[in-house]
């Protein structure tokens, strides 16, 4: 499968993050057009109450009189003095992605069609199901489906995931309607890399058949989270969020149709921003520059 590259400028992204003060968005931008680049985009958000900074800046660097690695070098020393973290992407990449899935493709499918479009600047190195419904997907698609039993043995499942995510390098795990509990251990290997859906009726309608209990329920709101995996289960930091209006007339089936379309939307929407470097993390919660 083809797959577009993250823009064709040659260039950087940074982000930063520190305590807010006087002149911080003079001093980055000084520090770019000291060294010749230029300035494509420039995002900043200050919490108030917090009195911290956030910062994301995509810079194009075909004009720089020196090396993009002596900018970045150079650029630590300002980020230092101003008690920051930050994190430079060199233009153009993909970034190696794997998806993980069950039964249902249709959030799988959106991620193949908007990396097929361009839209995501990721390389799909493989699918990993824990069945088997989603291979004809993959293999319509080119790219390699791996199928992992976790029924008998979850543990060693896991662990021989964990195994084809080290040897296909993964930057990024997207879990397309994975059903399966994520272990501890894997959610803190990959965190702030790894990327899940779920159905907005979580925690009211949880278990088996949440579309019927709602229905049941006459609910007048459906939605889907997208946001990074943690330990505690459907409560990491939330990245995107999709939703529709339910009418009296809609029956299960629409309310799980409507389902789709917001779980496709809120992943797509999700990954991009965060291939994108749209993201930065704070704490329980994603700060984002959409675009």
């Amino acid at each position: 499968m083809s797959n577009s590259r993250g823009g064709s400028r040659e260039g950087l992204i940074l982000k930063i993050d520190c305590p807010d003060r006087p002149g911080l968005v003079a001093k980055i931008a000084g520090y770019v057009a000291d060294h010749r680049g230029n300035l494509v985009e420039f995002n900043q958000f200050t919490d108030a109450g917090k009195e911290w900074f956030f910062a994301r800046l995509e810079i194009d660097t075909s004009g720089l009189d020196e090396d993009r690695g002596d900018f970045e070098a150079g650029f630590g020393g300002l980020a230092r003095d101003l008690e920051a973290r930050w994190h430079f992407r060199r233009l153009p990449y993909r970034m190696r992605t794997v998806v993980l899935v069950t039964r249902t493709d249709h959030c799988l499918n959106e991620v193949l069609w908007r990396a097929d479009l361009g839209e995501l600047p990721v390389e799909i190195t493989s699918i990993i199901g824990n069945r088997l419904d989603c291979k004809p997907v993959a293999d319509r698609a080119g790219i390699p489906f791996h199928y992992v039993e976790l029924d008998e043995n979850p543990a060693g499942g896991f662990e021989a995931i964990d195994k084809l995510l080290d040897d296909q390098e993964a930057e990024l795990v997207v879990l397309a309607r994975f059903m399966q509990i994520i272990p501890d251990w894997l959610c803190r290997k990959f965190a702030g890399r790894m990327i899940n859906i779920h159905h907005s009726f979580l925690p009211a309608f949880a278990g088996a058949a949440p579309y019927r209990q709602a229905h049941g329920r006459g609910v007048k709101l459906i939605g889907a989270t997208c946001h990074y995996v943690t330990p505690e289960l459907d409560s990491g930091p939330i990245i995107e969020q999709a939703v529709e209006r339910v009418q009296h007339y809609h029956s299960v089936k629409d309310l799980i149709r409507l389902g789709r379309d917001c779980e496709r939307e809120a992943l797509a929407k999700g990954i991009r921003y965060h291939v994108h470097d749209r993201i930065i993390l704070d704490g329980s919660r994603a700060i984002v520059f959409p675009d």
